[in-house]
């Protein structure tokens, strides 16, 4: 795809979507796992949300509910849900080329982790280190945290890539392709989480 120029108003929206509050060390224990499972369901959403308004050309008028790191429930869920339904299906398609990439990439974890640590503290290289290594041990150890952890940032690395394109575009004036990785098989639908499957649209 080849987006137009972005206004500022919604690129702003990007970096502040990145921000999430990762898990900066590895808690044996089944409750931070399920956690961090939350938190790429919101991540997935968020960048979805973004998404389907990046490539409308506008925000809405209150995007309050978008900001709380809280677990999605609710009207708030229902209103993030709603959103990432209106992403255009070639947008969509970025973001399941990216998902599906990093699922079946050897280097997966060395580009997953540090992508969604720094983009979530980016003003704090000593944290984002330390959830460097979370995300990373996370993705080795548990396989069925695997495509929450990639949703999640193929989402977040999606809507950056958009306004690297939009930017692209403005500054020299013809278009520019959104970057994303080569797309690969669709994983076991068995071992795809139910949300997954339907912010993705994959059945």
């Amino acid at each position: 795809m080849f987006p137009y120029p972005v206004a500022p108003e919604l690129t702003g929206l990007v970096p502040r979507v990145h921000r999430v509050d990762w898990p900066v060390w590895l808690d044996p224990g089944p409750r931070m796992l399920r956690d961090v499972l939350e938190l790429c369901r919101l991540q997935t959403a968020r960048g979805l949300a973004v998404l389907s308004w990046l490539s409308a050309g506008q925000i809405p008028g209150d995007v309050a509910w978008l900001w709380p790191r809280h677990r999605l429930t609710g009207p708030r869920q229902h209103l993030m849900y709603t959103a990432a339904a209106g992403v255009p299906d070639a947008a969509l398609g970025l973001v399941v080329s990216n998902w599906t990439w990093v699922l079946d990439t050897r280097f997966a974890g060395q580009v997953m982790a540090p992508y969604l640590a720094g983009t979530a503290y980016p003003d704090d290289g000593y944290t984002a280190a330390q959830a460097t290594v979370t995300l990373m041990r996370i993705w080795e150890r548990h396989a069925e945290a695997r495509p929450a952890l990639g949703a999640a940032w193929a989402a977040s690395r999606t809507i950056a890539d958009w306004c690297k394109a939009a930017e692209l575009c403005a500054a020299y004036g013809r278009e520019a392709p959104v970057f994303t990785y080569p797309r690969r098989a669709l994983p076991p639908l068995a071992g795809v989480r139910p949300w997954i499957a339907r912010l993705l649209r994959l059945v």
